[in-house]
């Protein structure tokens, strides 16, 4: 299924006068195989005045699983709104099949090959919200679980709880301390990323985080890309 998908990834370049995608890479392989799918390409695009891009989805199969193929150059500015629309588009299909998944392609550079990272449960949070807001207008829904802020800022920089953690000690922190500080109770990690990063910087963040889950460490299905502009004033680090 591997090789169909390289050679339907061929046929696309063929046919969009040989644009390409540089897929995001990271070391890890999350999902390796996927079948039953339908391609979805985010180009990117350098024009006189800015940096734009391209979608394209005349292959997408409501029936099928979707596979976004998105340029890692991109931010998450322009990536994630379409992306939004297009969850919606297919959530609302009459013809949508039961089961099918949502993921993001990406490449293995350890394993050399190609990988996919599911997000059909994902639901976006854009522009003006942070977690750390959100749950204190909802506190009735998180109040049964030890509730953590994970931001990755601008800079790409992480903190949890407004916190600064090096990236190289993320993952042994949260082990540690989620556990520790939640004394029995589910931890919920609410995740949350500057509108800049790029899609490779999510991709990257995103395989990191997958490495902290466990049968009491899990993420809320709602992610917040945010721009910090637009942001309340709290007088508070994020």
């Amino acid at each position: 299924m591997k090789k169909l998908l390289f050679i339907s990834i061929a046929l696309l370049f063929i046919s969009c006068k040989k644009q390409d995608v540089q897929l995001p890479k990271s070391n890890k392989t999350i999902l390796k195989d996927i079948q039953d799918h339908s391609p979805v390409y985010m180009f990117f695009k350098v024009t006189e005045k800015d940096t734009t891009f391209e979608v394209n989805r005349q292959n997408t199969i409501s029936t099928t699983n979707w596979v976004f193929n998105i340029d890692k150059r991109l931010s998450l500015k322009l990536v994630i709104p379409e992306v939004m629309k297009l969850q919606e588009k297919k959530k609302n299909s009459s013809h949508t099949k039961e089961g099918a998944i949502n993921v993001y392609s990406y490449a293995d550079s350890i394993g050399k090959n190609l990988a996919f990272l599911p997000f059909t449960n994902v639901s976006y949070r854009y522009d003006n919200e942070f977690s750390k807001f959100y749950i204190i207008d909802n506190n009735k829904v998180y109040l049964s679980f030890q509730n953590f802020s994970v931001n990755f800022n601008k800079e790409n920089k992480i903190t949890v709880d407004g916190n600064d953690i090096e990236r190289e000690e993320f993952v042994e922190f949260i082990k540690d301390y989620v556990p520790f500080v939640s004394q029995g109770r589910p931890a919920l990690l609410h995740l949350n990323f500057e509108v800049n990063l790029t899609h490779d910087q999510y991709i990257q963040n995103k395989v990191m985080l997958n490495e902290v889950l466990s049968d009491s460490i899990a993420f809320s299905p709602i992610e917040f890309i945010y721009d910090t502009k637009k942001l309340p004033e709290c007088g508070c680090k994020l």
